[in-house]
């Protein structure tokens, strides 16, 4: 995998969303908070947009990843938010021309579909952090979040270093084990929605890292269910996972009409027998870690710790 060259104070970053509009009154805020970093910004037509829910059409979309990636002073691309879109101009990209021009490129949630196809189809290490107008702009942004961000995409060349939570927030071992591979993964809805597309998720010999928010019990389990009925926990190596914001049961007064989170786990994953370290502080909470999607790391679920390799 290629490893995109590392941002630097006065590099310049392409702002995008290849997915939800963004409300107009956090698009300052959240350029006024990539600048903080010493960093420039170009603002793409996708952050003025809007199509409905979207961020402009297909077409805008799409052509505003072109030329963030096309454009060889453009040092790097943000996207602004998630929501949803992403999926929709996968058929749009030009991989070659991306394959050419890797940047480093950050955002989650929604961004999942474009991880995916960046990782497996370009072949360069991409990076799942908090957004510009959804986390950055945020009161509760805290040390931590900012510190694990700045190091996947401003300070990315050691070659071996820890994923470690916050220090009162410990890892839980599902299963215990030891495991290496590319980490690659995001959001459960989106990496389910690859399935049976061109741009299905390779799982084979990979550490799979799942999150989402707002989602029932009920649906989490239709959707581990669809991932394990495609294969797709086959071969996995290890599975991390992380935060399940709003994740609980569809009638909160009848708790036991629905199933928790951790007897969804351990029906569905647990049985893989594969390593499988829970809790990981990622997804969309505060605090938050970034992740390489695309490294190579080593996970010891017996002891809790998650090691970049490469």
């Amino acid at each position: 995998m290629i490893r995109p060259k590392a941002l630097k104070k006065g590099d310049t970053i392409g702002l995008i969303s290849a997915s939800g509009a963004t409300p107009p009154e956090k698009l300052q805020p959240a350029i006024a908070s990539i600048e903080k970093l010493g960093l420039k910004v170009v603002v793409g037509e996708t952050c003025h947009a809007r199509h409905g829910y979207l961020a402009g059409t297909d077409d805008l979309r799409a052509a505003d990843v072109h030329r963030m990636f096309s454009d060889p002073t453009i040092d790097g691309i943000f996207c602004i938010r998630g929501g949803y879109g992403a999926t929709k101009i996968l058929s749009q990209l030009d991989f070659d021309m991306i394959r050419a021009n890797p940047k480093v490129f950050a955002g989650y949630s929604d961004v999942t579909a474009l991880h995916i196809a960046f990782n497996q189809l370009c072949g360069f290490v991409t990076y799942h952090t908090p957004m510009p107008s959804t986390e950055f702009i945020r009161q509760e942004m805290d040390d931590f979040t900012w510190q694990s961000f700045m190091q996947q995409v401003m300070d990315n060349e050691p070659n071996e270093f820890y994923l470690a939570n916050p220090a009162a927030q410990p890892m839980t071992t599902l299963v215990a084990g030891k495991a290496s591979g590319q980490l690659i993964g995001g959001n459960l809805t989106l990496v389910t929605a690859s399935l049976g597309t061109p741009y299905e998720i390779d799982t084979r010999g990979k550490i799979l890292f799942l999150e989402d928010i707002d989602e029932t019990e009920q649906r989490v389990d239709r959707m581990l269910t669809q991932i394990q009925l495609a294969g797709k926990l086959d071969d996995v190596a290890g599975i991390l996972l992380g935060a399940w914001t709003e994740c609980g049961p569809e009638n909160p007064e009848k708790p036991d009409h629905s199933l928790s989170l951790q007897m969804i786990f351990e029906e569905i994953l647990v049985p893989v027998g594969k390593p499988i370290l829970a809790d990981i502080a990622c997804g969309h909470c505060l605090p938050t870690m970034s992740l390489p999607l695309g490294r190579t790391i080593t996970m010891d679920a017996d002891n809790q710790r998650v090691q970049v390799m490469r």
